[in-house]
């Protein structure tokens, strides 16, 4: 008889602990270790690895698929995690994740991160309502102007929906390093919580002005493109993981990597995307101590420079 891949599927999640029907209540030991960070506006505590859905949440209307997708989100409520993050341009990924937050029955922890990105003004508000719609919540925690599309508009609207109890939080995103000079121009003139850019152990120019100017305004830092979508861990897979790296307790290059982010003391939280429920739980593993110290940071980019 042919194995669907539901049937795969079930037998991987009953093979990882995990379930796909309402989760139960309380932590697991795992979740309890979870490393966690400060958001700088209000001191809130995230966990410092989140949970991405570019391209790998974009699955359409394929039932199997959303069950994959459902049962990684599984894996991430059942390790800790809470912060995820999606935006309209992200194609399904958004009913995607009001499908697995359905299937779960609506987690507690849930911190939801979306974007407006419309370049239109006007239809900035419809956009929003309908993000918040696929996702089946009654708000959202954190809103972000994806790209700085018509940010001028936008954040004034964001700023006032914070305002009047409808948001908890406003940021900003870029993915490119030449709108780094922009970002910072609205990092130092306008009141938001969160920026979210590229960083990790080849993309670090925001360690130049980005991460001081977060630290010194109080923003908080979200990390998009920890693994370069996948590209910086295929390269770094064709090298042996240096023998140091048990020192803080990574198994992988991907765990490396993600504690040699979340080990910058302004980096609020990384978010790594997958499709695969071993990889979700390889990341939520990454947020524990130890974690490199200074020394043992620059040895990890020394040692990349070189390969």
């Amino acid at each position: 008889m042919r194995t669907t891949r539901r049937q795969l599927l079930a037998a991987g999640l009953a093979a990882a602990g995990v379930s796909i029907v309402p989760l139960r209540a309380g932590r697991s030991q795992a979740a309890s270790a979870l490393l966690t960070k400060p958001i700088p506006s209000t001191g809130e505590q995230l966990p410092a690895v989140g949970l991405g859905t570019w391209i790998t949440f974009n699955v359409g209307d394929d039932p199997e698929l959303k069950d994959e997708c459902a049962g990684v989100m599984a894996a991430f409520f059942e390790a800790g995690g809470r912060l995820i993050d999606s935006s309209p341009m992200y194609g399904s990924s958004q009913p995607t994740i009001g499908y697995g937050l359905q299937r779960l029955g609506h987690p507690k922890g849930l911190f939801s991160a979306d974007k407006v990105w419309i370049s239109n003004p006007a239809g900035g508000p419809g956009q929003i309502a309908q993000s918040r719609s696929y996702w089946t919540v009654p708000r959202f925690d954190l809103l972000q102007v994806h790209n700085l599309v018509s940010w001028e508009e936008h954040l004034p609207m964001l700023l006032e929906m914070k305002a009047a109890g409808r948001l908890r939080y406003v940021g900003i995103t870029t993915s490119e390093g030449r709108r780094h000079d922009e970002v910072e121009r609205i990092m130092a003139s306008q009141p938001i919580d969160f920026v979210q850019v590229t960083y990790n152990i080849i993309d670090r120019e925001i360690e130049q002005r980005i991460l001081p100017l977060a630290q010194e305004r109080g923003i908080g830092v979200i990390v998009n493109r920890p693994f370069q979508e996948g590209h910086l861990i295929r390269r770094m897979e064709r090298h042996p993981l240096p023998d140091w790296a048990g020192k803080v307790g990574a198994s992988s290059w991907a765990q490396l990597i993600l504690k040699f982010i979340i080990s910058q003391p302004t980096v609020t939280c990384a978010i790594p995307a997958t499709s695969r429920i071993d990889h979700v739980q390889e990341n939520m593993a990454a947020a524990t101590e130890p974690l490199p110290d200074k020394a043992l940071r620059q040895r990890l980019l020394d040692h990349v420079a070189q390969l």
